[in-house]
């Protein structure tokens, strides 16, 4: 069955995920991040990408991106895979594919949910009960900045600068928004949005989405299969 074609808007950030192959560890030792953290950083830079918020896991890496370019996050994803793959492989002595398929990817209506976004991504390892605290955690964006460790990996995104006027008010301000849980209703949509290659946000965004790439970026009401194009419910698109 023939696949919906993806798409990437310059300037236009979106939450990516990619797992291990079968949900298995790309992660062997704390060596193997620290790779991946510097190749990652190489590769943003040299396809124009913009880091906002990581964290990598054992088994699975989030990632908050802006693309300059509609090419952008498709080359660095390809630059980083390639590298990393051959990297371990090389040095575990092992062969084949680590990553599960192709990574997932969701626009995200950046002054809704851009800061939600952060937190959940940076909760990564609370909610997997690998550290009590994000700031516990040492591979992730939350020390950048709630307590402004220098990072290479991450570039400030205009709404993180808007939450201050020095660096002390914005990570003052940004351990504060960690004081609340995030809203579970935003926790799902953002986990349907991202496995499913939809937009995240209001209507308006989706349709600014929309018109912007010439295709659908919702999933159609239940019930009403479209006509014109493939049952998405069995594609992959990202």
């Amino acid at each position: 069955m023939a696949r919906l074609g993806r798409y990437f808007l310059p300037d236009q950030p979106l939450h990516v995920i990619q797992r291990g192959n079968n949900r298995q560890a790309v992660f062997f030792d704390e060596e193997d991040t620290r790779r991946y953290r510097s190749i990652l950083a190489e590769a943003a830079g040299a396809c124009g990408c913009a880091i906002h918020a990581y964290v990598l896991m054992t088994n699975h890496v989030h990632l908050l991106v802006t693309p300059s370019r509609a090419t952008s996050l498709p080359r660095m994803m390809q630059s980083l895979g390639r590298r990393y793959v051959r990297e371990i492989n090389d040095t575990y002595k092992r062969t084949g594919t680590l990553w599960e398929g192709r990574y997932r990817a969701a626009p995200i209506d950046s002054e809704a949910y851009f800061l939600a976004c952060c937190r959940y991504i940076e909760l990564n390892p609370v909610r997997a009960r690998m550290a009590a605290h994000p700031g516990d955690y040492p591979w992730s964006s939350y020390r950048a900045h709630a307590n402004g460790t220098p990072d290479p990996l991450v570039g400030d995104h205009d709404l993180y600068r808007r939450l201050g006027r020095t660096d002390a008010e914005r990570q003052a301000a940004y351990r504060t928004l960690f004081h609340t849980a995030l809203d579970p209703e935003f926790v799902d949509a953002l986990r349907t949005a991202t496995n499913g290659g939809w937009a995240l946000g209001s209507d308006a965004f989706r349709q600014q989405i929309a018109d912007a790439l010439k295709r659908r970026v919702a999933p159609l009401p239940k019930g009403r299969p479209s006509k014109d194009e493939p049952d998405e419910r069995q594609i992959n698109l990202l």
